[in-house]
């Protein structure tokens, strides 16, 4: 029984428009069963495949579940997809480049951080009850941003970059919603937006950033949210540039209830600046993890927003896990104020191995993508052939299927394990597998 909802349309594209806006709107709860597809064919006067094809939709968006006789319902829970599982397995004498790891000889020992936090606890033990950001971890960090042109807000600490997008998204979206992002994009991010029963729209990509023409198609079509990685996007190493910053605010401005998360996860690994979008919209957050730079393992990111957004974060956070461990943010902060990591060197070190590769396949005929960061982005013709040539060549890349919904096959490639030898070993055999020349396409 649906109730006083009644789906409707047509075509398959408006039957699983109207379950999206039913759930959307909370007239379709979680766990609501829906017609059978028969049933639901009659009574809108169309073929059973179009409610068929409807239906496979939204199972594909994470909307709905099939369980067999019992029928389809709206998802009651997180789906999980598989695009994380795409990796290729380095076998011995295989040198890997598809995990996407910084190089542990740029990263801190983390002893004397550790220890001047623990020091700090034997004076003042973290107890319930205490603020759950640390004030001198929060003014650093609100310094920092100052100095990138990041707008006033409140704090949040989340457990890495991935756990705040989807604190934010679940502070303002639901099920059905749509939701921007690059294409190709970070795979967390593709796997997370349907797991939370989001609809991801993909926006094209070009070396400075979102491409406006695209962004402005989908907030036009009624996109709730956008994701934007500002610099050493994941894969292509794209950098938004102050004029694309410009044609974007201006663009956001005309959608001011659009839900705007911006990751700066390249804080401190990028030699490039910061250009953000922030206060643009009504509701905006800024990430900025401490992952790359300082370690995967800290799980440590700072978050920032309007007061609205970081309130509802800090408040669902404060009913689970209740807060960040204060360590880690003392940690962290000695990281940041003990000048551990000299971040100039690092992004220069990760600039010279990037670029070097960059024009090494370009002398090769090889068009390659990596402004900032770790990653470099060579689309090929056949991405399946290109890995299994360049595992034959002693060389495991990642899939580009695992970053990429409608862009043409490529494959990313890290340099954080690379010395200036390999590059010329690396380039040949990158040629040798991408097959012919083609241009770069994005979206």
């Amino acid at each position: 029984m649906l109730g006083e909802y009644r789906i409707s349309g047509r075509r398959a594209s408006e039957i699983a428009a109207s379950v999206e806006r039913g759930v959307g709107s909370g007239d379709l709860p979680p766990g609501h069963v829906l017609p059978p597809m028969r049933e639901l064919a009659e009574r809108l006067e169309v073929n059973p495949n179009t409610v068929a094809a409807a239906y496979r939709t939204l199972r594909e968006r994470g909307v709905i579940e099939t369980a067999g006789r019992r029928g389809s319902r709206v998802r009651p829970r997180p789906a999980s997809t598989s695009r994380g599982s795409l990796r290729i397995e380095a076998p011995p004498g295989v040198r890997d480049l598809g995990e996407g790891n910084p190089d542990p000889a740029l990263l801190p020992e983390l002893g004397p951080a550790l220890a001047a936090a623990a020091a700090v606890h034997v004076e003042s033990p973290g107890l319930y009850g205490e603020a759950p950001v640390v004030p001198e971890f929060a003014a650093y960090a609100r310094t920092a941003m100052d100095a990138d042109g990041v707008p006033e807000g409140p704090f949040a600490v989340t457990s890495g970059a991935l756990d705040a997008i989807e604190r934010v998204i679940a502070a303002h979206l639901r099920p059905g919603d749509a939701v921007a992002v690059e294409d190709p994009g970070w795979g967390s991010v593709l796997d997370l937006v349907p797991a939370l029963g989001l609809h991801a729209v993909p926006v094209g990509v070009d070396d400075e950033g979102p491409l406006v023409a695209d962004v402005e198609r989908v907030l036009q079509a009624g996109a709730r949210a956008l994701v934007v990685t500002d610099r050493a996007q994941n894969p292509t190493g794209a950098s938004v540039s102050a004029g694309r910053a410009r044609e974007l605010k201006t663009v956001l401005a005309r959608h001011p209830d659009v839900l705007l998360i911006e990751d700066d996860h390249g804080h401190a690994i990028v030699d490039l600046p910061l250009h953000p979008l922030a206060g643009t919209t009504d509701h905006w957050a800024f990430v900025r993890s401490a992952a790359k730079a300082y370690g995967p393992d800290l799980r440590v990111a700072v978050l920032t927003g309007d007061a609205v957004t970081v309130d509802r974060v800090a408040g669902r956070q404060r009913l689970g896990p209740g807060w960040v461990s204060r360590l880690l943010q003392r940690a962290v902060l000695h990281l940041w104020t003990s000048d551990a990591v000299d971040t100039a060197a690092v992004a220069r070190s990760y600039g010279e191995r990037r670029d070097a590769l960059v024009h090494a396949l370009a002398e090769r005929g090889v068009a390659a993508h990596g402004r900032s960061g770790m990653n470099v982005w060579v689309p090929v013709s056949d991405e399946t052939g290109a890995i299994a040539r360049l595992l034959h060549a002693g060389w495991a890349v990642a899939p580009g299927a695992r970053f990429r919904m409608r862009t043409s096959q490529a494959v990313r490639l890290t340099v954080s394990p690379l010395a200036a030898a390999d590059i010329g070993p690396l380039a040949d055999a990158v040629a040798a597998a991408a097959g012919p020349a083609r241009p770069v396409t994005y979206g």
